[in-house]
């Protein structure tokens, strides 16, 4: 093994954990965040309280956290609090 291989493993290590989707479910984020959003339960359930409470504290900053965090969901983007992407099941 090389030095080269040592670093090309890291490398792919890195990338996989990237790439891996998240534990929590698309479903569950979706209708926490379509029916309980407004309350920031949808981002306590992905593992970031601080958000999820100043969500709550703010009620979603008018509505408008709210419906980007459905819009970010339903594009596939939203990530959980590993910083892994939580997968549409479509």
């Amino acid at each position: 093994m090389t030095p080269h291989d040592s670093e090309r493993d890291k490398w792919f290590d890195t990338l996989r954990h990237h790439t891996e989707g998240s534990e929590k479910s698309w479903m569950t984020a979706f209708l926490l965040s379509v029916f309980l959003g407004l309350f920031g339960a949808d981002r306590i359930y992905l593992g970031h309280p601080l958000f999820g409470t100043l969500k709550l504290c703010t009620l979603g900053f008018g509505g408008m956290w709210w419906i980007l965090d459905i819009v970010l969901l339903l594009l596939g983007v939203m990530k959980d609090s590993q910083g892994k992407v939580v997968r549409r099941p479509f």
